[in-house]
């Protein structure tokens, strides 16, 4: 709760908005966090932090899309950074590769839509790097990932402030 706190805080003064689209843009929180503090903190309309939310949560991907392999190689020159992204993709194919191998793009659409912790836009991005998935395959399916996972979030959250009026 914190980590929300402070994020709420920092874009206080923005238009609700601009915050919005910018919370669904950063890893942190994504369109996870950034749909029910538009609909709750905000007082913003479902549809209205749905759209601005998807927005925001693509707008990271294509260049993640685009320029995850070259930092990865340029990063991987240095002995730390290359630790790291063989720690990291052995991580990822020990976690995911059944997943990715059985269902292939389908698979990273699923893995973006299902609204948990490190699943979302900037994960999938990963994934489809780690995995090799072109860019329009990736694309289409982090698309799709996106829009669904939205839509579970609008309605958890309005799920949540229904079933909560229900006992005040």
């Amino acid at each position: 709760m914190a980590i929300l706190q402070m994020l709420i805080s920092f874009f206080s003064d923005f238009p609700h908005w601009l915050a919005t689209i910018l919370l669904s843009s950063i890893p942190v929180s994504e369109l996870r966090g950034a749909i029910p503090i538009a609909i709750l903190q905000y007082q913003m309309h479902p549809a209205q932090a749905y759209i601005l939310a998807v927005i925001g949560n693509m707008i990271p991907v294509i260049p993640l899309l685009l320029y995850l392999e070259p930092v990865s190689n340029y990063l991987r020159r240095f002995k730390f950074w290359d630790k790291f992204f063989n720690w990291l993709f052995n991580r990822t194919h020990r976690n995911h590769s059944a997943t990715f191998e059985k269902y292939g793009t389908l698979g990273l659409a699923i893995f973006v839509a299902i609204p948990l912790p490190a699943t979302g836009a900037w994960s999938g991005c990963a994934a489809a790097f780690v995995f090799g998935i072109g860019f329009r395959h990736a694309l289409f399916a982090i698309t799709i990932g996106v829009l669904i996972a939205g839509l579970i979030v609008t309605t958890v959250t309005l799920g949540g402030i229904n079933l909560f009026n229900l006992f005040v």
